[in-house]
């Protein structure tokens, strides 16, 4: 284990360190619907996180080339979990020099590094990998609505997350009207970011947007 995170810890010394900028960015124009499937939203799992020997068995994936790309992806939320935000993002853009945002493995990437980054207080950050995931798929992913409105509503600009979760209700409005399948629905979510889709949900319920 020592020795696989001291080669981890060399891929940091062996690059820069990705810096992301904070200033406030603009979204994609809001479209009306959002019913696509995104085959890329998902968190890959090549070792089980409770294996004792999880950061070992990835090294050993990334050297072999089998699933290199999986693997990076959890090393690099794996050492976001641990701590090691400097370790996390490194691994993060090598993978994304390999993955080009318009893939499908690409989008994978971005959505991935969004969730750690957006776990690590960043949200702006976050929004912005969101925002490169989504941009590089055709069509409407629908995944998109309620999680620019999470990001958006940590960022204190709650105007635009009601309008994006609002994007939501108008899509599958049996699901978002109301928050109390939010367990069923955002399986992967933290108790706290349900919690605060939660508040966008009462705040889109007290005056819903007009649309357009």
């Amino acid at each position: 284990m020592a020795v696989a995170r001291k080669r981890l810890a060399g891929l940091v010394l062996a690059a820069g360190v990705t810096v992301f900028g904070a200033a406030a960015q603009s979204l994609p124009v809001l479209q009306e619907f959002y019913f696509d499937d995104d085959v890329a939203a998902v968190a890959p799992v090549v070792v089980p996180a409770d294996s004792a020997d999880v950061v070992d068995q990835l090294m050993k994936q990334r050297e072999r080339g089998r699933k290199a790309l999986e693997a990076t992806v959890q090393l690099a939320s794996v050492a976001y979990a641990q701590g090691r935000p400097e370790l996390g993002r490194e691994l993060y853009a090598d993978a994304e020099k390999t993955a080009p945002a318009s893939s499908a493995q690409g989008r994978m990437v971005r959505w991935n590094h969004g969730w750690d980054l957006f776990r690590q207080g960043d949200a702006e950050a976050a929004l912005a990998q969101w925002h490169s995931a989504q941009s590089g798929m055709r069509g409407n992913p629908s995944w998109v609505p309620p999680t620019f409105a999470l990001a958006l509503w940590q960022l204190g600009r709650k105007d635009e997350a009601v309008k994006w979760y609002a994007a939501a209700v108008r899509t599958e409005p049996q699901r978002w009207s109301s928050s109390a399948g939010f367990a069923q629905q955002l399986p992967t979510w933290r108790d706290t970011e349900r919690a605060s889709l939660a508040d966008v949900q009462q705040a889109w319920a007290a005056q819903p947007p007009a649309w357009p």
